[in-house]
């Protein structure tokens, strides 16, 4: 991957949580055009796994690596399965509510948020 990672969130909705077997999984979101494969699986085997999205998983092991939605020029990368994970941590949740009450979740600070005003006095 090239670029900067995006809006690296965890999941823990009913369908990843199936599909991963654990209870969240780390997505990071890069542009389509910054994707290049490397390895010696080369490009993933593509399954629909949604009517507007598909899941890229390598082609040698079977594990998920990528989720694209149809239209969209972002990739959106398993974040365990980078190299560099710097910038990945994740600054959001999706589907909490769903999340098994167990677990716990410390999200990094979001660097995209408003940030306070602290030259006021």
């Amino acid at each position: 991957m090239t670029g900067d990672p995006d809006d690296p969130h965890l999941c823990s909705c009913r369908h990843e949580t199936r599909i991963s077997g654990g209870p969240a999984v780390l997505w990071v979101g890069f542009r389509r055009d910054s994707l290049k494969w490397v390895g010696p699986g080369g490009e993933p085997t593509w399954y629909p796994s949604w009517p507007t999205l598909h899941r890229g998983f390598c082609p040698r092991c079977g594990s998920q690596l990528v989720s694209v939605a149809d239209g969209s020029d972002m990739v959106m990368v398993t974040g365990f399965s980078l190299d560099d994970r710097s910038g990945t941590d994740p600054v959001g949740h999706s589907h909490s509510k769903e999340a098994v009450p167990w677990m716990a979740i410390a999200l990094a600070p979001d660097p995209r948020a408003p940030q306070p005003d602290t030259t006021s006095a």
